[in-house]
Order: structure tokens, then C-alpha cells, then sequence
């Protein structure tokens, strides 16, 4: 659902969430930046012990499996080829001095013999050639899992950019996976988005057996134009308990001459909300939302796919129906609300977006993701303050409920959410300046104006923890917060613990 929520956390509340009794207490150095969430698993046999243990992704192209208690390394794996170096930034900052492991891994404990840690790596070996590989590595001990690596590549039918005789071949220099890797139903999912704008590219979608690491399917979202990327500010491809697939693609081709079922003719599909259903060997558009105005914003550069996508818990509209709802938005300033059952096509020839559930329009440039708790979203954009928009018979608020003192300067902040069930509800939000130091903030949920705690509070730096990265949503569980930087994880919790 990627709602940003763990409402499992006993430890944290209202009360102890404070500069005299909540901190850092800890930080665990790895040998790259942390662009990728870290992840945590309780109760793992790893080490020789069982333990609570936090896995660490790094640019570096390194794996770390540290004691999430007591920060004690228990093993770090490189997953780089022999005589291969990390990837180069390819000319883009988005993403550097180097490009290794980006997006934020996922984890089956039932998979291989312990269960499995799967990543992206990117890297560059002695040839100049380019690679990227799906890596399945043990849980307890950060070996490869038999099978493990995969070299990713694909081809697609059309005749898009850099594509060559009716065929669009994935060239991997051109690409790189930022997006949250997503374990539906066997597969692990893949979204691809370019260096900057740098052309050729387009829009490829890819899936691989989880227990095989075998491609099962792919798609691409431009296949006959160009661009295309999947953004989403290291947020993931999003799943229904049906198995359908949700994503915001970015600024590209859409073809505006549509079919006989309201599809583009050429089937290109970008700066939409797409829905994909899932069939054996086969990854496919079902809906999709592109604004009446795609044409115009694709040529100047607002993608819709800049920020995250949040699918919502079931709500009760005013008429008594249940609604599937989801909410993105991105560089247009427009928060999107859709129906996930109907998301509303392309209002072919038309002056607005009434083909949409709802829009919230000039909340500010979005290259975040929205958390969701207790019927509540927290949105925090470029320069504004974190704001809370409840949702009352099935529309969100069209003025936020309360909202933070401070705003956040780009890229805004990714909230997270810790409560425990619908008590106790914290908001974390995370300045996060790549050239001055991060901030880390924790929130009433119930009302944004009421400040817990930050880290500039404590006296003489105690909870300093270095300057930010681009895009780092805080992992609240077990009584800690981690936060990535360039360097490491920062620890936070209850002093004395």
C-alpha cells in the first residue's frame, strides 16, 4: 500500500518522545551513501545469535547486516563482479559521485533456505560496459542464493526512442532503478527511470520469479515514443490484494488519438497513474489518469510522476459506497486523488480533469510521498510545511486540519507514521539537505502544531547526525528510528535503552 504507517510500534509514544528522554543513540558506518530505505527483521538467526537485525543497502554496491540493538556489524556482502567498479553518475546528479544499490530493497523471509534480501546493483566493468543485476542474498549470512545473480535486460515491441528495427532494446548505461523494489505474488517488480532527461529512453516495467530470478514479464509504458521514466522519488510500484499493480509515470509520449476502449492508440503512456493488471508471462495496462492538459506539461517538464504513490484503506463515501482510493502527485503541484476501481482515462478534447475522483490543486511541487494514518494524509512538498489532510465521506479536506511550524525545503520531506494501532500516532519528517545538516522532527498526529522533538534541540550537538540525502524516509520500528545519510544510519531512540 506504501502508506508509510507501522502501527505496530509499543515503545514510542506521546509522552516519551522528547529531547530528555528520546535521541541518538547510535550509528552504523558502511562505505557508501544510504540512498535506499534501510529494512528490519526481529528475531534472526544470524551471527550465531538471535537478534533483531537491520539491513543496509549502500551506493558502495555493499549489503550490511548490522545487530539493529547494539550496532554490531554481523556481515557485509559486496555485490560487485569481478574487476567491476561501481557505476559512474552518467553526467547527472540525481544520483552520485557513484551508482551502485539506489533502490530500496525487499525481503522474503520465506524464500531460500533462511529467507532472502533481493537488490538492484548497478556497475561498470573493465570494458566500460554497463551493468544491472537482481540479487538474491541469505538473510542470515549475505551469501548469494543459488541462481543469484540475474543480468537484467529486456526487449519490447515498438518503435520508440533508441529502438531499432520495430524492437526497443534496454540499454542498461541509460537507465537506472531508483524505485522501491515490490514483492507481489512470486515476482519481484521493477520500475526504471533514465539519468536526468538523457536520451534514448522509455518507460520499461519489469518482473522476475522470486525463486528462480528468471524474467517473467515486461512492459513498456512508452514503447512507440519516448521518455517515460519511473520517478517517484525512491517511493515503489504499489499492489492491491488482488495482485494489481500502481504507479505515477513521469513527463513522456501519450498518444492524446485513443482506441475503441479509451487507450492511446500507440499504446504510450506517459505522465499517467497507471493500474497493471498481472496475468503468467504477461504485465499489462488495465486503467490509467493523464490530465487533459498531458501535452503541454510533458513539454514543460511537469512530470506527474515526481512524488510517491499511497494507496488508501478502504473509505465510505457520501452515499455509503466503499471507495479504493490512491493519491500522487508531482512537479504540476496537483495532488491527485483516483479511484482505483475507475481511474478516469483522458478527458479527450476537454478543459479539465472531471474524469478524476478528486484534485487538490497548488499544494506545491510534490517529490515526496504521502504517509496515511487514521484517516488522516500527510503531504509535505517542496518549501512547505508538513500538513495533514483528513478524509471525511470519501474526499480528502481541501484545507489541511493543522500543519507544521516549519516548512521543509526541497525535496520536502516523506513522512512516516509509528503508532500503536490508532494510539500514540507520531509523524517523523526529515529535513533532509544534502549540504547542511539533516533535521530529524517528530509530530502529534493529531495536530502538526504540536512539535514532540527535533535534533537541534538537545544542547552542544548531542543528536547531530551529518548532512541529509535526496530522498530518505525515516524507518521507525522497535522503539528506534534509522535514518540514511552519505555516510551511514543513524540511530535514534530512548537515551539509557
Amino acid at each position: 500500500m506504501r502508506d508509510g504507517l507501522n502501527a505496530q510500534e509499543t515503545t514510542l509514544t506521546l509522552a516519551n518522545v522528547n529531547s530528555t528522554q528520546f535521541g541518538k543513540v547510535g550509528f552504523d558506518s558502511v562505505d557508501g551513501k544510504v540512498d535506499a530505505e534501510p529494512l528490519f527483521l526481529a528475531d534472526v538467526n544470524a551471527g550465531g545469535s538471535t537478534r533483531n537485525v537491520l539491513y543496509v543497502a549502500t551506493e558502495h554496491d555493499s549489503v550490511y547486516a548490522f545487530d539493529a540493538d547494539t550496532g554490531a556489524q554481523i556481515w557485509k556482502t559486496s555485490v560487485l563482479g569481478s574487476g567491476e567498479t561501481t557505476s559512474d553518475d552518467r553526467g547527472c546528479g540525481q544520483v552520485g559521485p557513484e551508482i551502485g544499490i539506489t533502490a530500496t530493497p525487499v525481503i522474503d523471509r520465506k524464500q531460500g533456505a533462511n529467507g532472502a534480501i533481493y537488490v538492484v546493483a548497478m556497475s561498470k566493468d573493465s570494458s566500460g560496459n554497463y551493468h544491472h543485476r537482481l540479487h538474491a542474498l541469505d538473510i542470515t549470512t549475505g551469501s548469494e542464493i543459488s541462481g543469484s545473480p540475474t543480468e537484467i535486460g529486456a526487449t519490447y515491441p515498438g518503435n520508440g526512442d533508441g529502438s531499432s528495427g520495430g524492437t526497443n532494446t534496454f540499454d542498461p548505461k541509460m537507465y537506472k532503478e531508483r524505485a522501491a523494489l515490490l514483492l507481489s505474488g512470486g515476482n519481484i517488480y521493477l520500475g526504471w527511470s533514465s539519468h536526468c532527461d538523457f536520451s534514448p529512453y522509455t518507460g520499461w516495467v519489469m518482473a522476475y520469479s522470486e525463486s528462480t530470478l528468471k524474467q517473467t514479464a515486461v512492459l513498456n509504458l512508452t514503447p512507440n515514443g519516448g521518455d517515460g521514466s519511473i520517478w517517484m522519488s525512491g517511493d515503489g510500484i504499489a499492489a492491491d490484494a488482488a495482485g494489481n499493480l500502481f504507479l505515477l509515470d513521469a513527463n513522456g509520449k501519450f498518444d492524446t488519438t485513443l482506441d475503441a476502449n479509451g487507450f492511446p492508440s500507440n499504446g504510450d503512456f506517459g505522465n499517467s497513474i497507471l493500474k497493471l493488471a498481472v496475468s503468467p508471462g504477461k504485465i499489462s495496462v488495465a486503467d490509467y489518469f493523464v490530465q487533459y492538459n498531458t501535452i503541454s506539461a510533458s513539454g514543460a517538464d511537469l512530470d506527474l510522476g515526481a512524488g510517491g504513490i499511497v494507496l488508501l484503506p478502504d473509505v465510505t463515501d457520501s452515499a455509503g459506497a466503499t471507495r479504493h482510493l490512491l493519491v500522487g502527485g508531482g512537479k504540476d503541484q496537483n495532488l491527485y486523488i483516483a479511484d482505483r476501481d475507475n481511474l478516469g482515462k483522458f478527458n479527450a478534447g476537454g478543459s479539465d480533469n472531471s474524469n478524476l475522483y478528486q484534485e487538490l490543486p497548488s499544494v506545491g511541487n510534490i517529490f515526496s510521498t504521502p504517509a496515511f494514518f487514521n484517516g488522516v494524509l500527510y503531504l509535505g512538498t517542496v518549501g512547505s510545511p508538513l500538513r495533514a489532510y483528513p478524509i471525511t465521506n470519501g474526499k480528502l479536506a481541501t484545507s489541511p486540519s493543522s500543519q507544521t511550524a516549519i516548512s521543509f525545503a526541497y525535496p520536502g520531506t516523506s513522512p512516516a507514521v509509528s503508532a500503536n494501532g490508532t494510539q500514540n500516532g507520531i509523524v517523523w519528517g526529515l529535513e533532509s539537505h544534502t549540504s547542511a545538516p539533516a533535521v530529524l522532527h517528530a509530530y502529534d498526529a493529531t495536530d502538526l502544531s504540536k512539535e514532540l522533538y527535533n535534533s537541534k534541540q538537545a544542547a552542544g550537538g548531542r543528536d547531530a547526525f551529518g548532512n541529509g540525502n535526496k530522498f530518505i524516509t525515516p524507518l521507525v520500528v522497535n522503539g528506534k528510528v534509522y535514518i540514511g545519510t552519505p555516510n551511514g544510519v543513524a540511530v535514534f531512540g530512548l537515551l539509557g535503552k
